[in-house]
């Protein structure tokens, strides 16, 4: 039997990633990661928790200064965040 149709690898699992609701969880994965080179070193450090649901990402942050810093850059950080995620993930940040 004579394959006709082949394709590499690559491309198989990039399709398969591709399909949506497998690119969203593999996107979530990778949110701590994002996170920390989104707003940088200090910032994730002091990160104490981030939750994602329905859209909505918790960051739960120790230090008080630092959390009005991202309360004020939080539209921006969710657009940079989705934009190195590749989808939209994040549609709304909430500081706490």
């Amino acid at each position: 039997m004579r394959r006709t149709k082949t394709q590499p690898i690559g491309e198989l699992l990039n399709e398969f990633f591709a399909q949506s609701h497998i690119a969203a969880k593999i996107a979530e994965g990778r949110l701590p990661e994002t996170w920390a080179e989104v707003v940088g070193a200090h910032v994730a450090q002091l990160t104490e928790s981030l939750r994602l649901e329905n859209h909505v990402l918790y960051a739960r942050i120790t230090s008080s200064v630092v959390r009005h810093e991202v309360f004020l850059r939080r539209d921006m950080i969710a657009q940079e965040l989705n934009e190195r995620i590749g989808i939209k993930l994040v549609n709304v940040l909430i500081v706490k």
